[in-house]
């Protein structure tokens, strides 16, 4: 059976988020096809992919490696953040479906009550689920393929710190769903903006200065998983 390239991808592009794939390490298409248990073809086209998205560059000599972000490139990416996703918010006023109305209703419940009860560590998958949700509701394909890559980028450049005060973090959830709710694209925005404003503070740059990265990652070999969904 013939894996998909796609699924190759995933599980090459999480494993460079993760770290497994540190930054400017070489990415040869045997090793990776042993790796993930594949033949080198979807690898190749994998990379290929990756290299679109910015994940990895082809040197002369070298092949494709990890690419190696600067700390601008990684500023970028938030700032681009604070453009886009106040603008899926809006559009997701005026496109949301009653579907997935209940699912944003259903995880700002699930995400104030744990936040109430101080479970904090399930509320940052709780909080990426609502973001995805949102940016699928706004409607337009190329603006949902544009956030969810921008997620992918900064989850590998940056750490998120928890919310200080989680309570009001999903407060504020609560409030964009309620306008998202209402049909109110202005609100919606605005709401958005500001929640992406107040959350900025919480980024911290995965690597240093001069290069180093700052968290120890696991490099253990996995097969590709082709039954889960591609993210």
């Amino acid at each position: 059976m013939r894996i998909p390239a796609h699924s190759v991808c995933t599980a090459i592009r999480d494993d460079i988020v993760a770290g497994v794939h540190g930054r400017g390490s070489r990415l040869t298409e045997e090793i990776l096809a042993r790796r993930y248990g594949v033949s080198r073809v979807p690898v190749r086209e994998a990379l290929r992919t990756l290299e679109a998205e910015g994940f990895v560059v082809t040197r002369r000599h070298a092949g494709a490696c990890v690419a190696e972000p600067t700390e601008q490139e990684a500023a970028d990416l938030l700032e681009t953040r604070t453009l886009l996703e106040p603008l899926g918010a809006s559009r997701a006023a005026r496109r949301r479906t009653e579907a997935h109305l209940k699912v944003l209703r259903g995880l700002v419940r699930l995400g104030q009550e744990r936040a109430r009860q101080g479970t904090g560590e399930d509320l940052r998958p709780l909080g990426g689920w609502f973001h995805e949700t949102l940016a699928r509701a706004a409607g337009s394909p190329s603006l949902t393929a544009l956030l969810t890559q921008l997620r992918r980028k900064i989850a590998w450049m940056y750490v998120v710190e928890a919310p200080a005060g989680p309570v009001e973090y999903w407060a504020e959830y609560g409030a964009i769903t309620d306008a998202v709710a209402r049909g109110d694209g202005d609100r919606a925005r605005a709401l958005m903006a500001l929640h992406v404003e107040r959350s900025a503070a919480a980024y911290r740059l995965r690597f240093s200065p001069g290069g180093g990265r700052t968290e120890r990652v696991r490099n253990a070999q996995r097969p590709v998983n082709t039954a889960g969904p591609q993210r």
